[in-house]
């Protein structure tokens, strides 16, 4: 017969951890985490520059951790070594480059669809991000300048003339980390870096004070062209220029298609549910940043992650 897991989670990062270790620690046992990367917290690993500083309170946000792990302020690196240590001391299955195409309930169980096979589970948690699936302009990009076009800065060189669009943390970190190699030019559609944390707002006020990153504030983008192999940036303000490379950091969306297809119901770009995180599908749960409008904090997602398997346990008993 078909093993039948307890729970199975889609998406290994604080909340997939989070929500799998607070589950074992309730006493369920099967439990299996499935990941699409070659890792866990691909997001952070991906999107965060080596040494930067992952916080408990994120944008702001004071929160009180609920559960059992305990989070502190560190680096990225210090961060991913904390999440290996607690998958380590926790019997928790870990399936990497599985990407899960659908759910699917019947007869009481979620059938869990990825290529070529499936897995069934009583629960289902889906816990992915919106970072996987960054926003991209409306406007068209030319197929012959696509490479030249990017979302992070594993393709970036030295002495590139690079124009980074955004205003949020990620934006002014890659702005300020290659500028100390490249003639860096930050585009903002808004006048002041507001959504940016207090330590990245004066990194980048002091960037721009002392030239090193030129700053286009309160200008958007109409459009690109290809330039003789180069990037034309078309301005709101009809003034061009051209760069050798251009990064969005402009955020994530959900991954609504995905939703539907598992019949998870959205409202205003986020998946409905309850205070337990369930959606309108007994039994099938979201948590992490999803749930938020424009991404969450770490000590959310592992609250979350608390909130559902004690929701869970406390349905078994």
């Amino acid at each position: 017969m078909d093993k039948i897991y307890n729970l199975a989670i889609v998406g290994a990062g604080p909340a997939g951890i989070a929500t799998a270790v607070e589950s074992y620690l309730q006493g369920i046992r099967d439990i299996v985490l499935l990941e699409k990367d070659i890792k866990h917290n691909s997001t952070i690993r991906k999107y965060y520059k080596d040494n930067k500083r992952v916080d408990v309170e994120w944008k702001g946000q004071k929160v009180e951790l609920d559960g059992n792990i305990y989070f502190i302020d560190g680096t990225k690196e210090s961060t991913l070594d904390f999440f290996d240590e607690i998958l380590d001391n926790h019997s928790v299955e870990l399936q990497t480059q599985v990407e899960v195409q659908s759910i699917k309930k019947e007869d009481g169980y979620f059938e869990v669809f990825m290529a070529g096979s499936s897995i069934k589970a009583k629960y289902v948690v889906v816990t992915i991000g919106r970072m996987g699936k960054p926003n991209k302009p409306s406007y068209k990009i030319p197929p012959s300048i696509r490479k030249k076009i990017n979302y992070t800065t594993d393709e970036c060189s030295e002495n590139e003339k690079i124009l980074v669009v955004g205003g949020g943390d990620s934006a002014v970190e890659y702005a300020v980390d290659l500028s100390a190699k490249n003639d860096v030019t930050i585009c903002y559609r808004r006048e002041t870096f507001r959504r940016a944390n207090p330590t990245n707002q004066r990194d980048i006020s002091n960037a721009i004070m002392h030239k090193e990153v030129n700053p286009l504030l309160g200008i958007d983008i109409d459009g690109l062209e290809d330039e003789n192999g180069k990037v034309k940036v078309l301005f709101c303000d009809e003034t061009t220029d051209i760069y050798d490379r251009v990064i969005y950091a402009i955020g994530g969306t959900t991954p609504s298609a995905f939703l539907s297809s598992s019949g998870i119901q959205e409202e205003d770009g986020k998946p409905v549910h309850n205070d337990y995180y369930e959606t309108n599908i007994e039994g099938l749960f979201v948590a992490g940043d999803i749930t938020q409008e424009s991404g969450g904090s770490i000590a959310l997602g592992l609250n979350h992650g608390y909130a559902i398997a004690c929701h869970i346990q406390n349905r078994e008993c």
